[in-house]
């Protein structure tokens, strides 16, 4: 378990590739780690509202500030972090 700062993928992304291969789709719930493996699912909440949604790892990154999560925007829309384009989260892998 995890916590800190996670931002959103703006959909000006959609369409490149992932480190997974995958291409990017915002309306999926995915998101991108640095270093937990690809194909890994976890569970994020937002810690201001207690919405959780569960995502695939496809991607690597965040690379710029200290934030520990980058989701896509359907899963940032489902745990309420669109109005602020970020959130304080909790990360759980799944097994």
């Amino acid at each position: 378990m995890a916590r800190g700062k996670a931002s959103y993928y703006g959909s000006s992304l959609a369409g490149n590739s992932t480190a997974s291969g995958d291409p990017f789709d915002p309306s999926k719930l995915t998101a991108a780690h640095r270093t937990l493996p690809l194909g890994s699912r976890v569970r994020v909440t937002n810690l201001r509202n207690e919405e959780t949604v569960t995502v695939r790892i496809n991607d690597r990154g965040p690379f710029h500030g200290n934030r520990v999560l980058d989701l896509s925007r359907r899963a940032a829309e489902r745990i309420g972090m669109l109005a602020r384009g970020q959130a304080r989260v909790k990360i759980e892998l799944l097994e």
